[in-house]
Formats: structure tokens, C-alpha cells, sequence
């Protein structure tokens, strides 16, 4: 029988495949870094005044940001 809701067949739940949620979760895993990074960066700055810290964290940042793309890029291809 159909329904009349024309809302019910857009409320279907989306299922990923193990694979698609591993890119999902990795990318998180990296964006999660290198946000982590950034605060603690800014944290040594401003707080802690160890400036000298702060610009060696902060370094990380493009660095987990770029090493995050490689591995997401590289995982499609396989």
C-alpha cells in the first residue's frame, strides 16, 4: 500500500558503507587534530605566554590539515 505522506519516502534512514564511514571517520579524526592544534597554539600564545611554543604548534595545523587530505584522497583510490 502507498502512503500518503509525501514525506515518507524522504525520511528513509541513509546507509554508508564500511568504507564511506571510514572516510567519514577519518576525516573528522584529522579535522579533530588540527582544531585541537589550533586552540592549543592560541592557548600557549595568549595563556601561557610561551610564544615561542605557540608558533611550533601552530605549525602543525596545516600540516595534520594536508597529511588529512593525503590519507582521504589516497584511501579512495584503493
Amino acid at each position: 500500500m502507498a502512503s500518503s505522506d509525501p514525506l515518507a519516502s524522504t525520511s528513509r534512514r541513509v546507509r554508508y558503507t564500511p568504507r564511506q564511514r571510514r572516510r567519514v571517520l577519518s576525516k573528522l579524526l584529522f579535522i579533530a587534530a588540527g582544531t585541537a592544534s589550533f586552540l592549543l597554539s592560541v592557548w600557549l600564545w595568549f595563556v601561557a605566554e610561551d610564544r615561542e611554543m605557540g608558533l611550533y604548534v601552530g605549525l602543525w595545523v596545516p600540516s595534520l590539515f594536508s597529511l588529512g587530505a593525503l590519507v582521504v584522497s589516497w584511501e579512495g583510490d584503493a
